[in-house]
């Protein structure tokens, strides 16, 4: 069997995956986790348990059965998505308000503060005790989803759960320390590059910044050091939603983070991307120029907000 998650991999995606295989190996299935992106997995993660097994889908066949975990679509399963097409069943556990239940068995719940909280569920539920190695992947999921429980996503389930995934043997301040506290030279010229750059708007309710290729060139910054960008911007005081954009090649990359109950994941959808209601993304062709003025538009301030 199978496991993957969606493109462009965070960490609940890169831990809700590494946790579910993890678990399906504890109980002697030979699970093997895929990625959705030809790259490789991203850097920062790598202190997870079980990183090292990835491979790439491209190598893979079709299995008897593909697990799709943080995915609301096939689509988002980029480069697996011919694995899944072929695989004799498909089982889909996601969080995401869009999920388009496109699984044959589909664990779908909205509430969940992460998809490493759904895993976690389930490999409770197995005939072995979960390991602190599984633990600790469905932990990292939990708070990089949940931006360290600071986000309104973080509800008292979720934090019973992180609760048990300590007792498991996860030790939080190490988790917090390799995640938020581990970061390159690159990745903080990046985000001192788009403070720089920083600019308030729509009548003091939304803060943007902007970077590109070239800014990731000339730094040397790998794709996922920039994670960190849009809760940077969100940290401002008194605004509403905090905005990353970056230009890749003829298209742009936009990150949308809420702090006061605005819905941005309906936002991200009006413009073909996807999400939740406090953290969202998108993908526009065009420059920065010319996708900024209509975002704008549809968020807090905005003449069709």
């Amino acid at each position: 069997m199978v496991v993957c998650a969606h493109v462009r991999p965070d960490g609940d995606a890169i831990g809700s995956t590494l946790a579910m295989t993890l678990a399906l190996r504890d109980i002697g299935l030979p699970a093997i986790p895929t990625l959705a992106n030809t790259e490789d997995a991203p850097s920062t993660y790598s202190w997870l348990p079980g990183f090292g097994l990835y491979v790439p889908a491209e190598q893979l066949e079709a299995p008897d059965l593909l697990i799709a975990l943080d995915c609301p679509n096939l689509s988002r399963l980029g480069e697996a998505e011919v694995l899944a097409r072929g695989a004799k069943a498909l089982f889909v556990i996601d969080h995401h308000p869009d999920n388009e239940m496109f699984g044959t068995i589909n664990a779908v719940d909205q509430t969940a503060a992460a998809t490493g909280q759904l895993v976690w569920k389930f490999a409770q539920q197995l005939p072995v005790v979960p390991s602190a190695d599984v633990a600790l992947c469905c932990y990292a999921g939990l708070i990089t989803d949940t931006g360290r429980f600071s986000y309104d996503n973080t509800s008292a389930s979720a934090l019973r759960d992180a609760a048990s995934m300590i007792e498991a043997g996860v030790d939080p301040a190490e988790v917090a320390r390799l995640t938020y506290q581990n970061r390159s030279v690159a990745s903080l010229a990046i985000e001192a590059c788009a403070m720089s750059r920083l600019k308030v708007v729509n009548h003091g309710h939304v803060a943007y910044s902007w970077v590109t290729d070239e800014d990731f060139a000339q730094l040397g910054v790998l794709p996922e050091e920039a994670e960190t960008l849009p809760d940077a911007i969100r940290a401002l005081g008194g605004i509403e939603v905090a905005m990353v954009l970056r230009q890749a090649g003829d298209e742009v990359r936009v990150n949308l983070r809420a702090k006061t109950g605005f819905d941005v994941g309906t936002v991200a959808r009006n413009f073909g991307g996807g999400g939740h209601k406090a953290a969202s993304g998108l993908t526009q062709s065009g420059t920065i120029a010319e996708v900024l003025p209509r975002l704008l538009a549809q968020l807090p301030g905005g003449e069709n907000a």
